[in-house]
C-alpha cells in the first residue's frame, strides 16, 4: 500500500499525486492520441460521444457532486448550447467564438436558473429546475423563425479557420482538446478557495455561511459554470448529429445526465467519465442481451428505461459512491492482499460528506 508523507504546500495541490498517477495517466493520453489510427470509425465514434459526455457530466458533477445542489433540468442547458452553435455557425462566427457565445449564454441562463437555488434546496430545486427545463423545451419548439420548432434544424461541420472537419478523427481531436481543457480548468478550480467555498456549501451551509461564505454567491456561480460546461457540451453534440430538435433535450435526457454522475460515483471527477462511459455503453450491452432474453420480453416498450432503473436502484442501495468507489474498494483490496480483512469495507457512517471519497 502506498503512504505519500507531505513535506510541503506544494504536494497538497499537486494534480499528480506521485509517480503512478503520472505513468497511468501517461499511458491513457498515448491511447486517447492514438486512437484514430488504431479504432474504426464506429468505436471513435462512440469515444468521441464519451468526450462530449464527460464534458457534460464534468458541469453537473460540479453542481450536484461538489456543490450539492441537484438539477433534473441539466438538458436545457445542453440544448441553448446546442441551438447556439447551430444559429452562430450558420452565421460564419469562427469555432472559438461560437463555443464561447454557446458557453456564456448557458452561464446567463444557469444564472437566472441559480436564483431559486438562493431559497430553495433539496428536492424542491430539482422540481424547480425541472419546471425551467420543460420551459426551455417549449421554447425551442414554438420559437420557429430561430430554432426551427419541432422540425428541427441542421447543423454544418465544424469551420476552424477555414478548415472544414467533417471527419471523424479530426472531430475527435477537438472533442478531446475541449475536454482536456475543460478537465484542467475544473480541477484546478476545485482546489482554488472557489472550489473549496463548493465544498463547503456542499457538506453544510449553516457552517460555511459561519466561516465568511457567500452562499448567494457561489451557488450561483456554481450554476453558472455547471450551465457554460453544459452548453459547451451541447455545441459540440450539434455538431457531432448535425441535426437537433427541441425534443433530443427533454427531461429524459436531464434523468440520464443525473444518472450519469450518481452512478459514475458523486464528489469525483473521475466519476464524470465513468458515467460517460456508463451511458455511453448502456444501451449497447442491452441490444446485446437482448438475444438471450424471450422475444415477450425483448421486444417490449420501455426495456432501457426497466434496466435503468434497476441498475440505478441497485448502485443507491449496494454502491450509493458509484463506479469510483466501488474501483476505490478494489484498489485498496489490491494493495492490502493478501493482509485484507473480511469486514473492512462494510458501509460506516461519515460525518462529513468530504470523507466519503479519499
Amino acid at each position: 500500500m502506498r503512504f505519500i508523507f507531505k513535506t510541503d504546500y506544494d504536494q497538497d495541490i499537486r494534480l499528480a499525486k506521485h509517480g503512478g498517477h503520472v505513468f497511468w495517466y501517461g499511458l491513457l493520453a498515448v491511447f486517447l492520441l492514438a486512437a484514430p489510427w488504431w479504432l474504426d470509425e464506429y468505436w471513435l465514434a462512440q469515444l468521441t460521444f464519451v468526450l462530449i459526455y464527460s464534458v457534460v457530466g464534468l458541469g453537473l458533477m460540479l453542481l450536484a457532486g461538489f456543490t450539492g445542489l441537484f438539477s433534473i433540468g441539466h438538458a436545457a442547458f445542453l440544448g441553448v448550447g446546442a441551438y447556439t452553435e447551430a444559429v452562430l455557425s450558420g452565421l460564419g462566427w469562427p469555432l472559438p467564438l461560437s463555443l464561447a457565445a454557446a458557453a456564456g449564454l448557458s452561464a446567463a441562463v444557469g444564472a437566472v436558473v441559480g436564483l431559486p437555488a438562493l431559497r430553495v434546496k433539496g428536492i424542491y430545486l430539482g422540481i424547480a429546475t425541472l419546471a425551467f427545463g420543460f420551459i426551455v423545451e417549449e421554447g425551442l419548439a414554438r420559437w420557429e423563425s430561430v430554432t426551427g420548432g419541432n422540425a428541427g434544424k441542421h447543423v454544418g461541420p465544424m469551420d476552424l479557420g477555414g478548415v472544414v472537419i467533417d471527419s471523424e478523427g479530426g472531430f475527435y481531436a477537438v472533442c478531446l482538446a475541449v475536454t482536456v481543457l475543460c478537465t484542467l480548468g475544473v480541477l484546478n478550480l476545485l482546489r482554488s478557495p472557489t472550489g473549496r467555498a463548493f465544498v463547503a456549501i456542499r457538506d453544510s451551509e449553516i457552517s460555511a455561511q459561519s466561516m465568511g461564505i457567500h452562499l448567494a454567491y457561489y451557488k450561483t456561480l456554481s450554476f453558472m459554470i455547471s450551465a457554460a460546461l453544459a452548453g459547451l457540451g451541447g455545441a459540440l453534440y450539434a455538431h457531432k448529429l448535425q441535426f437537433i430538435s427541441p425534443d433530443q433535450f427533454n427531461v429524459l435526457q436531464s434523468i440520464d445526465l443525473l444518472l450519469m454522475v450518481v452512478i459514475g460515483g458523486l464528489g469525483s471527477i473521475h466519476g464524470a467519465f465513468l458515467g460517460a462511459m456508463f451511458l455511453i455503453t448502456m444501451p449497447q450491452l442491452i441490444s446485446l442481451g437482448k438475444e438471450f432474453l424471450p422475444d415477450v420480453v425483448a421486444q417490449a416498450p420501455g426495456l432501457q428505461a426497466v434496466v435503468y432503473g434497476l441498475v440505478l436502484i441497485g448502485f443507491v442501495l449496494f454502491e450509493p459512491l458509484g463506479l469510483y468507489g466501488r474501483w476505490l474498494k478494489v484498489r485498496a483490496w489490491l494493495q492490502l492482499f493478501p493482509f485484507y480483512r473480511q469486514g473492512m469495507f462494510k458501509r460506516q457512517k461519515s460525518f462529513q460528506k468530504s470523507d466519503r471519497l479519499k
